[in-house]
């Protein structure tokens, strides 16, 4: 066969590539559209600048389902509400993350269950006790703050020492994401927040709201709903029939200095977190709001409804030292 008659290579394989390269862009592009209008899959999303052992200006972030971030907000909170440092609440973090994945099981190796994966036979509680988030969060902490030096030691050892774990090592992968969500639930003097995206959540109870709160921050936050704000949410009233909010109002110690910021701002964002199942549309705290439902579930600055045009001077601001939380309510017919 002379070279001429040799049947010429077909060139159709970048074409495909080319193809298959923009199917993947525009299922990008869609997911992306999804997550941004709040109509897709809902999700939290932590983020820090400087959190934990990273440099000054580095980014972080760790996404979770509602289900987690409410988990990780309550851990957060009962730390919180002992008075314990943040290198606490990370170790506790962590370790949750590993034993369960930030979630409430009811299985695990033997008689394990929850969060922390703790034992009835080991004598953690019953399995009711472990069950309860704040409860079981609550007897880890107790069981940590008994370790002497806890704070300086390496997560894993402190861990360690706390579960008695076949895998103590396995605790260290979680450090960077579990320093991100301290970061957002409460350390001082970074730059963090939670946010959580999703439709607007139905109907919820203001007083579940009030009774969660003072499970999860104890006295503190018994005090700051007692001097806080309450009833119905400032604004239009709205037919029978259609959803209104109340209001959840707390007021944080005048003067109370880092400690009360820390405390307010992990109430701010465990309010976000446990929104869709406590039916919390709006939070406004320290200068920021988030309204569920809008701006990719992002907060805020001042000027309300996620600071459109018009916003400036909405009522449900809050003032400083405040944090004003707004559940949706059904109107009665």
């Amino acid at each position: 066969m002379s070279e001429t008659d040799r049947p010429r290579p077909r060139r159709r394989r970048p074409f495909r590539k080319a193809v298959g390269l923009a199917v993947l862009l525009a299922v990008i592009g869609y997911f992306l559209v999804q997550r941004a209008s709040n109509s897709g899959p809902a999700y939290c999303t932590a983020s820090a600048t400087g959190a934990g052992t990273a440099g000054a200006g580095t980014v972080q972030t760790y996404e979770m389902t509602h289900e987690q971030a409410a988990n990780a907000a309550t851990i957060a909170a009962v730390g919180i509400s002992k008075g314990l440092p943040d290198r606490a609440v990370t170790i506790a973090l962590a370790t949750a993350m590993q034993e369960s994945a930030l979630r409430n099981l009811d299985h695990g190796d033997r008689d394990s269950l929850g969060l922390f994966q703790q034992r009835p036979s080991q004598g953690w509680g019953t399995p009711q006790q472990i069950m309860d988030p704040v409860y079981s969060a609550g007897i880890f902490y107790d069981r940590l703050a008994e370790i002497k030096g806890y704070t300086r030691l390496p997560l894993t050892v402190a861990a360690q020492k706390v579960q008695l774990s076949g895998f103590p090592q396995a605790y260290a992968k979680h450090e960077p994401d579990a320093a991100v969500l301290t970061a957002a639930f409460g350390e001082n003097g970074i730059p963090a927040s939670l946010a959580c995206s999703g439709p607007a959540p139905a109907a919820g109870d203001p007083e579940k709201v009030r009774a969660e709160l003072a499970r999860a921050f104890g006295k503190e936050a018994r005090e700051a709903l007692g001097a806080g704000r309450a009833g119905a949410a400032a604004g239009r009233s709205k037919p029978a029939g259609t959803v209104s909010e109340a209001e959840v109002g707390l007021r944080l110690k005048e003067g109370g200095g880092p400690a009360e910021a820390r405390r307010g701002r992990a109430m701010a964002h465990w309010a976000v977190a446990r929104s869709k199942e406590l039916g919390i549309v709006r939070v406004s705290y320290d200068g920021s709001s988030w309204v569920a439902g809008r701006d990719g579930g992002a907060w805020r600055g001042k000027g309300g409804e996620g600071g459109r045009k018009g916003g400036a001077g909405d009522p449900h601001d809050a003032a400083p030292g405040e944090v004003r939380i707004f559940v949706a309510r059904a109107t009665a017919h």
